[in-house]
């Protein structure tokens, strides 16, 4: 929802509505992700995209068909079979799509959702998009409190609980419920879109092959902060592209920080005096990646020195080290792209090899 929630807000504001179709789960190698979001609004725009091109025209005409009669929809597009889906992907992956009517009407807290995305704090929302009853409603869910509901106080109670663990996780995805809201039954089945803030990557060693990583994490998505002891090195016209440039020694500020399983840390000093702390730091923590810049030698020197901080074999072996995949790297530039390739590796499960030496699905972690 986040891509065309711009222009659902402008729908809302006017008093409009639009048909919005988020993909709800995914099979094989289907082409956008759980949340994908596209509009169908009643001036006759579509925007966003949930296949990127191969259902949008399917989906096109049965929004229309959800803004005239209010009725949500759930519908399967994959291989094509015209017994089973509606549409085939050219990708031979398979997409559950729900399409529901956004107004002021059945959305009050959309407003308050934008606010949320705006100031960059945890919301998620929870959906009902099949079930027995209460099809299409939302409960709004943050740490501290909920707005809207999906029907019954219990099934408020039993969502909110599970949908604040998705969201701490920054976890998008589906619960099954019983029709009350029972957590071993079945029947209900309820969508939760988490936007979590984004994802923390920390440069360490304000370097130039730093300052090519800030560009390539901004464009994964990250918020990206650079911290050296040096002043001299460590300021904004260096790092005109990153979310903050700090300077502090790196381990004396991360122990300030809260780090999550989503947090990157990426150590490019290669100095001792610099790297080995804060390794300490970020080795103990819960960082969901760990890397460290330096050739072979300094990897095994480093490793000596970590041991000596008292650090076990299990908190080393979370060490990407020397840091990046094998892509024959030269220049910031590329290293920055192989950096970047092992973070999304590490994230997702890839094997790093080619895409064309393997078999099975494309995207890792799908099912077959």
């Amino acid at each position: 929802m986040r891509e065309v929630l711009p222009e659902l807000i402008e729908v809302h504001d006017r008093g409009g509505a639009a048909a919005m179709a988020t993909v709800v789960r995914t099979w094989r190698s289907a082409p956008r992700p759980a949340g994908a979001s596209m509009l169908v609004t009643d001036a006759g725009e579509a925007v966003g995209s949930v296949s990127g091109g191969c259902v949008e025209g399917a989906l096109f005409d049965l929004g229309q068909e959800v803004l005239a009669d209010g009725q949500p929809r759930f519908q399967t597009y994959g291989v094509s079979d015209d017994d089973a889906f509606a549409v085939g992907l050219t990708c031979g992956g398979i997409l559950e799509v729900f399409v529901e009517r956004v107004d002021a009407d059945s959305w009050p807290e959309l407003p308050g959702v934008n606010q949320s995305l705006a100031r960059e704090e945890p919301v998620a929302v929870a959906t009902i998009v099949r079930g027995p009853h209460f099809v299409g409603r939302h409960l709004v869910v943050r740490p501290d409190r909920t707005e809207g509901s999906l029907g019954t106080t219990r099934l408020d109670d039993t969502v909110r609980e599970d949908a604040i663990g998705m969201l701490a996780a920054g976890r998008t995805g589906f619960l099954h419920y019983g029709p009350e809201g029972e957590r071993l039954g079945e029947g209900l089945d309820v969508f939760v879109a988490s936007f979590a803030p984004p994802a923390q990557l920390f440069v360490f060693g304000a370097i130039d092959f730093s300052a090519a990583l800030v560009r390539v994490g901004k464009l994964l998505g990250y918020r990206v902060t650079v911290v050296d002891a040096r002043p001299v090195f460590a300021t904004s016209k260096r790092f005109p592209d990153a979310d903050e440039v700090v300077v502090d020694w790196p381990h004396r500020w991360l122990e300030q920080q809260h780090v999550d399983t989503r947090t990157v840390i990426a150590v490019l000093t290669h100095d001792p005096k610099f790297d080995v702390p804060a390794l300490a730091v970020a080795l103990r923590s819960e960082a969901g990646y760990v890397g460290a810049m330096g050739s072979r030698r300094t990897h095994e020197d480093r490793l000596v020195r970590l041991k000596e901080a008292g650090l076990d074999d299990a908190e080393l072996a979370r060490l990407h080290s020397p840091i990046g995949l094998d892509l024959g790297a030269r220049t910031p530039e590329e290293t920055a792209i192989s950096i970047a390739a092992e973070i999304v590796q590490d994230r997702w499960g890839g094997s790093g090899g080619h895409l064309a030496a393997t078999d099975g699905p494309i995207h890792p972690g799908a099912p077959r």
